[in-house]
């Protein structure tokens, strides 16, 4: 039991009906279950799209905003037509996370972005996407790793982080092994972001903001390597250290000054 606690929102994806159950809102607990390990109070965050009042409230509440895995962004979200090799995408879902991104961006609230939610960030700061890097990237490495065929813990490439980024600090090391289970990767960066990772094809596999303002964003699943790598564990216990702190900021702002009160009782 980590003794740092911190409420941490986590979008969910649309599941359609089935013969069996009905539409629904689902996140795999391996997310769930890390971020509790390491002091997160998880939050699950039903995609209600356009209803901005009730996404609000909840946003008020949380102290930080973990952005996980999933379906492909849709391409309209960043101004282009849908390629033939685009996968399925969730709307709904997409557009409360681009409004919790741009929430938390703006309030400086942390952020921890993984794979599809890397990509948010991204498109969040006006940034675009390779909608299939095997077509549109032809340098790319194999990145698709799917479960379907391989497993998630399988370390199938390197990355190397940036020296003088909060990543590179974090880590500690100029290169290690990653995870990888994605088609698509940025295109153009995001206005405010810097890459803080690369894979050896070039392709940016890690994003922070370019201030103090913890947000990092990683193309791989470090929730699959807390087990096995002491590094991802140091990733999701400074977030919640990050949420945490942004709390007890928000926290002094708001309580009553009783200073007066005192001075005349």
């Amino acid at each position: 039991m980590q003794s740092v606690h911190a409420v941490i929102g986590i979008p969910t994806q649309t599941q359609d009906a089935s013969t069996t159950t009905p539409r629904a809102w689902v996140m795999s607990q391996q997310y769930v279950h890390t971020l509790t390990r390491f002091g997160g109070i998880p939050w699950l965050i039903p995609a209600l799209q356009g209803d901005h009042a009730t996404l609000r409230a909840i946003y008020d509440q949380m102290d930080g905003l973990f952005l996980a895995g999933g379906l492909d962004i849709d391409p309209s979200a960043y101004g282009e037509a849908r390629h033939h090799l685009c996968g399925e995408s969730d709307l709904a879902r997409d557009d409360v996370e681009l409004t919790l991104a741009r929430w938390a961006i703006e309030d400086r609230k942390p952020v921890l972005a993984i794979c599809r939610g890397f990509q948010i960030i991204n498109v969040a700061m006006g940034g675009t996407l390779y909608q299939d890097l095997n077509f549109q990237y032809p340098q790319a490495i194999k990145h698709d790793y799917f479960p379907t065929r391989y497993p998630r813990t399988l370390l199938s490439h390197s990355i190397e982080t940036v020296p003088g980024t909060r990543l590179h600090r974090l880590f500690g090391v100029p290169r290690l092994k990653v995870n990888s289970m994605h088609h698509q990767g940025i295109k153009t960066l995001g206005r405010g972001l810097v890459p803080s990772a690369y894979a050896p094809d070039g392709l940016i596999e890690a994003i922070e903001s370019a201030d103090e303002h913890f947000l990092i964003g990683v193309q791989w699943h470090p929730e699959e390597m807390v087990e096995t790598d002491p590094r991802m564990r140091r990733l999701f216990t400074r977030f919640v250290q990050a949420a945490a702190e942004y709390r007890a900021r928000k926290q002094a702002t708001t309580v009553p000054d009783d200073t007066s009160i005192r001075l005349s009782a």
